[in-house]
């Protein structure tokens, strides 16, 4: 019987992944390598990461499903080989092995609405259906357990596989953890920044993160050790840098952008967020006035040619919402709301998009014992 590659492609198909459902080779699983040598077959089966819990079940379905539907005389035992990619950050998918998506959130300055920002779209993240955690790092004025409304929160310890883990809080959908959560709300934090670097490295290292479509790190805002520290010690998926239409802000954000473009940094940048970018009364929806300049950050944009991710107006109903702990992402119906959805949907298709033009990565064996 003479083989061919599409013999075995056609078997392969009867073939599906369970954390999929899909057949493998519309899945895009089966490598490129498929070799025939008379009645010895051997080819490659791509998985996500190396810990994928369905790896022998899915050799050995398509060891059967070769022999049975080809011919039970082929050499295919012990000849499928189970690879995945190399990890662009090792240290990094050690830590979060479950985490798909690292999102830095920054500003060049304070009082530009980086927090409000970080969290609207944590929710509107969650709207769209995806797993989100949030972790704010801003040590010295941490906002998001009031945003989320879980300032009394307090964190437990969880067992997860013989390691005692942070469990998050959780509110809206959102998994969240702030160093706010283990201070008195009332006392200003007087750390050292090594201490605050290796506070926040145990809020990531030590924590029940769990599986994780987005992680977003509300950074502080500047620059400062702990955005050496936070790329240093994760993948940064991308960064976004928030800012309002002010010349004066702006300086700051060009800085910003600089710091991640950097080569102690060399983080993607996935674009600008111009916050405050209009004045809108509640009872005129259609006006605007542009209280700190019109569209600054749409023309730092072009000038540094990173795209311009969205634009938030001012409406009180935004302050109402953090004050309150109800962000106003919660309802996509309103004004702001469909911004900030609008602004969760543009992050998703950049990332997308970043994620389809990337080079190839190495791949790597995995040990199936």
């Amino acid at each position: 019987m003479k083989l061919y590659p599409k013999l075995i492609l056609d078997a392969l198909e009867k073939v599906r992944y369970p954390g999929t459902g899909k057949d493998l080779v519309s899945a895009g699983m089966i490598e490129d390598d498929i070799r025939i040598e008379g009645m010895k077959v051997s080819f490659s089966i791509i998985f996500e990461k190396p810990n994928d819990p369905f790896i022998k079940s899915v050799l050995k379905a398509a060891e059967t499903a070769i022999l049975t539907y080809i011919n039970p005389d082929i050499e295919i035992k012990g000849n499928i080989r189970a690879v995945a990619p190399e990890p662009i950050h090792p240290e990094a998918e050690k830590l979060l092995p479950g985490v798909k998506n690292t999102i830095a959130i920054s500003s060049g300055k304070g009082g530009v609405g980086k927090s409000t920002v970080a969290a609207n779209l944590a929710v509107a993240l969650t709207g769209l259906g995806y797993k989100v955690g949030l972790l704010d790092a801003d040590i010295f004025g941490p906002s998001q357990p009031k945003m989320f409304h879980v300032e009394d929160a307090r964190p437990y310890m969880t067992d997860v596989n013989g390691r005692e883990l942070i469990q998050p809080a959780e509110n809206y959908g959102v998994k969240l953890l702030s160093i706010g959560f283990f201070v008195n709300k009332n006392d200003a934090v007087l750390w050292r920044g090594a201490m605050a670097s290796n506070a926040l490295k145990q809020l990531i290292r030590d924590a029940n993160w769990g599986e994780l479509d987005y992680f977003l790190i509300d950074l502080p805002p500047g620059t400062s050790d702990i955005h050496l520290t936070m790329v240093q010690t994760l993948g940064i998926t991308g960064a976004i840098v928030v800012s309002t239409p002010q010349e004066v802000a702006l300086s700051d954000a060009r800085k910003g952008i600089s710091m991640f473009t950097g080569e102690k940094i060399n983080v993607p940048v996935l674009g600008l967020i111009e916050n405050m970018a209009w004045f809108t009364p509640a009872e005129l929806p259609e006006n605007k006035y542009y209280i700190f300049g019109k569209e600054g950050c749409k023309r730092l944009a072009e000038e540094l040619n990173v795209p311009l991710l969205g634009q938030i107006p001012i409406v009180q109903s935004i302050c109402d919402g953090g004050d309150s702990g109800r962000p106003v992402a919660l309802n996509p119906e309103t004004i702001t709301g469909a911004a900030f959805r609008a602004l969760a949907e543009n992050i998703v298709s950049k990332i997308e998009e970043r994620n389809r033009n990337q080079a190839p990565t190495q791949k790597v064996e995995i040990t199936v014992k």
